[in-house]
């Protein structure tokens, strides 16, 4: 799917060295605003070898799914869910790997180009998303979206993050699809 010069589509086997390299090689304070623990990120030669192999899988048994988002054909971020309940849920992640372009609006527009190949491709019901609680950019992106904030509490959501607090916001099938109609017309 494309708007403008922004597009997204599924993952590649040779975009997996761009998502490990993206954490491995971030700074330490962008690491930590995102709610990262640099103890827990693995040796690069294992994580890709555990995404290579997730990337094999049939859609049922997918541990992970990424959404690659490309400006001028080129990726600058990704998207993916993880925590996947087929037919039922997902938790979804957003990340930019351009500090230039961050905070410019290209986010939400990525979100929402996004979203379909979730629904869609899980047959989701719910979709969560929860951003630490202190970093503003993917909360006011959920908002403008049309996520509905649920909580703030703390936890350690995923496997290579600190305890922390986080925002919950969700997204019901229903409220996608009355959204994704409302934003084609």
């Amino acid at each position: 799917m494309q708007t403008n010069n922004l597009s997204v589509r599924a993952m590649r086997d040779d975009d997996i060295p761009l998502i490990v390299d993206y954490f491995l090689t971030a700074e330490p304070d962008f690491l930590q605003i995102m709610g990262v623990d640099q103890a827990k990120l693995p040796p690069r030669a294992e994580w890709l070898d555990m995404l290579y192999r997730n990337h094999e899988q049939s859609i049922e048994k997918k541990s992970f799914y990424y959404i690659l988002w490309q400006m001028n054909d080129d990726p600058i971020g990704h998207s993916n869910i993880n925590k996947i309940v087929w037919g039922q849920e997902a938790y979804m992640h957003l990340h930019l790997w351009r500090r230039d372009i961050r905070q410019h609006g290209m986010g939400e527009q990525f979100v929402r180009m996004t979203l379909p190949y979730y629904f869609d491709t899980f047959k989701l019901e719910v979709l969560y998303c929860e951003p630490s609680a202190l970093n503003p950019a993917p909360n006011r992106t959920l908002e403008k979206i049309g996520f509905e904030f649920v909580k703030s509490y703390e936890t350690i959501p995923g496997w290579i993050n600190s305890l922390q607090t986080v925002n919950r916001w969700c997204l019901t099938k229903e409220r996608f699809m009355a959204l994704h109609e409302h934003s084609s017309d």
